[in-house]
């Protein structure tokens, strides 16, 4: 009886060690960016290819540039034909235009001075009966267009001593601030289609060659950016013991160095848990994902896609 009674008691020690807290599943992640063509232009250079390692602002694709380029020509002519009438707008007339416009106004006075003593005469030869009644009529018509085109030379005198109306310069003012917006859009779509890392990191997949014509939208380079990290699946049993700044131990595949990791967040809603991390009843449960941050200069040169497990501490 003794003998069983040390065989149970042993048996119950090793379920109570086989019962310890199990391992997190995982994998090795970097933050993702996908680099697209903002227009549909061919491909003119790849700068960079898989694996390379670039800094934030290098090219990495080069696309077409004539037709952008065209555009942004066609922007800046047009901005520097409104500040010219701009310039007219503001200076008002030249002198010469209203010297022009006096004279005008000289001729039809002297028209109408003309063709006033035309008509006196005419009317007194009437009265002798010396001229029919319609050659009266046709004087008097010279008269009344003279008196009209006086009018119409006073009033463009006028027009010229008073200079542009503010409405106009205000339309044009109007005019050339979406002139200046048209050119700024020009030169972003210039400026964008060199394709240029928006932070360091390494290049995952280059999606053209040089000769492609990428869709508008369309990925053309895959960017690993950040530092690595490792996202795990948490058990509903563990979850409430989580924290961030929690330390663990990774154990990567195939590297027999652990790393240390801390934990940045823990999502809030649950999900299924992943084929790849299903181990026995753990199946039907529902888990959390999280995240933990790797620390150390190695884990920086650790690719994605790794499996892990990581032991909480």
């Amino acid at each position: 009886m003794r003998c069983l009674a040390i065989l149970a008691a042993a048996a119950l020690l090793a379920a109570c060690h086989d019962s310890g807290p199990q391992p997190l599943l995982g994998t090795t992640e970097w933050d993702r960016v996908e680099l697209v063509a903002e227009a549909s232009e061919p491909v003119l250079e790849v700068a960079a290819r898989e694996g390379a390692i670039v800094k934030a602002g290098d090219v990495l694709v080069r696309l077409d540039p004539r037709r952008a380029d065209a555009d942004l020509a066609s922007a800046e002519a047009e901005i520097t034909r409104i500040d010219a009438q701009l310039l007219e707008q503001r200076n008002g007339f030249r002198s010469e235009e209203i010297d022009e416009a006096r004279a005008r106004v000289a001729a039809a006075n002297a028209r109408v001075t003309a063709n006033s003593r035309d008509l006196e005469r005419a009317k007194v030869m009437r009265a002798k009966k010396l001229m029919p009644q319609a050659e009266v009529d046709r004087v008097q018509q010279l008269v009344d267009t003279s008196r009209a085109e006086r009018k119409e030379a006073d009033a463009a005198l006028r027009l010229v001593l008073a200079g542009t109306r503010n409405e106009q310069i205000e339309q044009s003012e109007a005019q050339r601030a979406a002139a200046v917006a048209r050119r700024d859009h020009a030169a972003l779509v210039r400026e964008r289609l060199d394709v240029r890392a928006p932070a360091a990191g390494q290049v995952d997949a280059v999606n053209v060659e040089p000769g492609d014509q990428p869709m508008v939208g369309g990925s053309v380079v895959t960017l690993l950016s950040g530092s690595a990290y490792v996202r795990v699946w948490v058990l509903e049993s563990q979850r409430a013991t989580l924290a961030p700044g929690t330390m663990a131990t990774v154990h990567v595949t195939g590297i027999a160095q652990p790393y240390t990791a801390k934990l940045r967040w823990v999502r809030s809603d649950p999900g299924f848990t992943p084929y790849y991390a299903l181990t026995g009843d753990d199946a039907s449960r529902l888990s959390y994902m999280a995240e933990f941050a790797l620390e150390g200069e190695a884990a920086a040169k650790l690719p994605a896609g790794l499996p892990v497990q990581l032991e909480l501490r």
